[in-house]
């Protein structure tokens, strides 16, 4: 009873969708004050940079080592053992719980006697004091991977259970850890106060799902080692989808070590423009994608290939439906999001135009990089992680190779330069070149995109949702599009009424220039009877069930799914 709110499952892909988008909000809301306060506190400068460069190493270690183990290996072969053998399927947990925390355990501790030898290969362009203080921090961070790690397994069965309301409170508490680290625990260590900020939000994204994992179940019995098939099983998914996250590590340690290489705030620009670009991409598209994932995986194993379809298509539809047009606004009111999240403190006005450039940039890939992970749990749950990671390696290996070819070859082409500065409007502010990392990076990402969708056609099968794929882009570009000059001119519509000189001025100039904009493309939605916007309703008028109890996904539980979303299919 202790855990009867936190151990409810959730019944519908809309209801997991809502809870789940609903948490993203809140977390991605923190993450805004996170940042907010961390530019108004160091500004765009050496010491943000280097919070951002210690980033690099603990998060390599978690994401190659078990990031992606979870949705793409361990939780298709816990629910499939659950159906089967539920006591074998909580062993085969229990010892995978005991595998990641050990392999993280002694992974991070090599790094951390390797970290001097390593960190200068991260940030070659750092002078020796920065890179020592990188050490510094990053030693620190790298107990983030251990409990993220052991987190990550929590949140597998969790997610297996369809108990999204617990799962999705953690990284709320992760960014919690951070923000406390920023305002509070700096004044006690100083810039390493933000790496103990780090290690106490892990802590927390694992606390809060502990209790309502082993309340489902799991024990810490006595260790079983690889004698179950299962193992080897998981560790062989993992082995693809491992490489494929090695390579997005490796890109990102690409673009940390060139943007090291640039003027002093260059890293930072792109990580704060990084995480608001996101915030679309995670509170639609993950969101979507994780909850979609385990009525995929089951349509699988019960052979209905046609309720796969069904819902794949209904979910890349309604995605692309809200996140094409955020994109377009994203780019229009790039510098106002930024100065409303981002202008305080010490963030300098040309630190506020760099970074509003660059996330005009990373708008260009934001309906990619939504898509992405719904498209990609369609192969996870056929247990094909091997798609998934050529089209993950191809993009980022793309991305490598267009960040060195912008900032080193095209953009000191003084030609380029000037139009860049001139989309953007940053003629008169240094460090430019930075913007050719977003720019690369949105461009690999349709790249991504556009591979990953030719491999899903290949199967004759799917070629039954092209057509509805195809009726849907074809109606929600144009419209984003008429959406997006509506706010463009809105913007300027204000501008010559009222002054926007001030914080409120600000907001309400962005409110009515999106607000705008989006009535119009709501309105054409309804007239036009887009069956996306009858999803979004859906969607929005919450009709999902919830169950208490802990039963797990089963296939003959999928009907009710399908009749539970209110949702159109093709």
């Amino acid at each position: 009873m202790r855990f009867s709110i936190l151990n409810t499952s959730t019944r519908s892909v809309t209801g997991a969708a809502l809870i789940l988008a609903a948490s993203v909000l809140v977390s991605r809301f923190l993450g805004l004050i996170r940042d907010r306060i961390l530019a108004g506190i160091f500004g765009a400068g050496i010491e943000l940079d280097t919070y951002f460069a210690a980033f690099r190493i603990p998060d390599l270690i978690y994401s190659v080592i078990i990031g992606g183990a979870i949705t793409s290996a361990f939780i298709p072969v816990f629910i499939n053992k659950l159906s089967k053998d539920e006591e074998n399927a909580w062993k085969v947990a229990q010892s995978f719980f005991y595998i990641a925390g050990i392999g993280l355990g002694g992974i991070s501790l090599v790094m951390f006697l390797l970290m001097p030898l390593v960190m200068p290969l991260v940030v070659p362009g750092f002078d020796a004091v920065s890179q020592e203080t990188a050490v510094q921090m990053s030693r620190i961070m790298l107990l983030s991977p251990i409990f993220l790690g052991l987190s990550s397994v929590f949140s597998g069965i969790l997610h297996s259970f369809r108990k999204f309301l617990v799962y999705s409170l953690a990284p709320i508490f992760y960014n919690i850890g951070i923000v406390i680290g920023a305002v509070w625990l700096t004044k006690y260590f100083g810039i390493n106060g933000l790496a103990w900020g780090v290690v106490l939000g892990a802590f927390g994204h694992m606390a809060i799902q502990a209790p309502v994992a082993f309340a489902s179940g799991l024990k810490l019995t006595p260790f079983y080692g690889f004698r179950y098939p299962e193992i080897r099983h998981i560790l062989g998914l993992m082995a693809p989808r491992s490489l494929g996250l090695a390579a997005y590590q490796i890109n990102l340690w690409v673009i940390t070590a060139i943007a090291s290489t640039l003027v002093v705030g260059s890293l930072t620009v792109f990580n704060l423009a990084n995480n608001l670009h996101y915030l679309p991409i995670g509170l639609i598209g993950v969101s979507f994608a994780t909850a979609v994932f385990p009525n995929l995986s089951s349509s699988i194993s019960r052979e209905k290939y046609q309720n796969f379809l069904n819902e794949l298509s209904k979910t890349l539809r309604g995605v692309f439906f809200l996140v094409f047009p955020v994109s377009i606004l994203f780019f229009v009111l790039r510098a106002q999001i930024v100065r409303i999240v981002l202008g305080t403190g010490e963030f300098s006005w040309e630190a506020t135009r760099l970074t509003a450039a660059a996330l005009g940039a990373f708008s260009f890939g934001i309906f990619a990089y939504a898509l992405l992970p719904i498209l990609s749990k369609a192969f996870y749950a056929q247990e094909n992680t091997r798609t998934p990671v050529i089209a993950s390696v191809v993009g980022m290996a793309a991305n490598v190779f267009l960040s060195v070819l912008l900032i080193y070859v095209i953009f000191p082409n003084d030609g380029f330069l000037e139009f860049l500065e001139r989309v953007f409007k940053v003629s008169d502010v240094p460090g430019v070149a930075v913007i050719g990392l977003p720019l690369a990076f949105s461009i690999s990402g349709i790249l991504s995109l556009a591979l990953l969708f030719t491999a899903f056609f290949k199967d004759k099968r799917n070629v039954a949702v092209l057509p509805n794929l195809m009726y849907s882009a074809l109606r929600i570009i144009p419209t984003s599009f008429a959406a997006g000059f509506l706010s463009w001119l809105m913007l300027r519509v204000f501008a010559f009424f009222f002054a926007s000189d001030t914080f409120l001025a600000v907001f309400l100039q962005a409110a009515f220039a999106s607000l705008s904009a989006m009535a119009l493309y709501l309105i054409i939605a309804y007239k036009a009877r887009f069956r996306e916007f009858d999803f979004m309703v859906s969607f929005l008028s919450n009709r999902f069930k919830l169950k208490k109890g802990t039963l797990p996904i089963r296939a003959d539980q999928m009907d009710d799914f399908h009749g539970d979303s209110g949702a159109p299919t093709i």
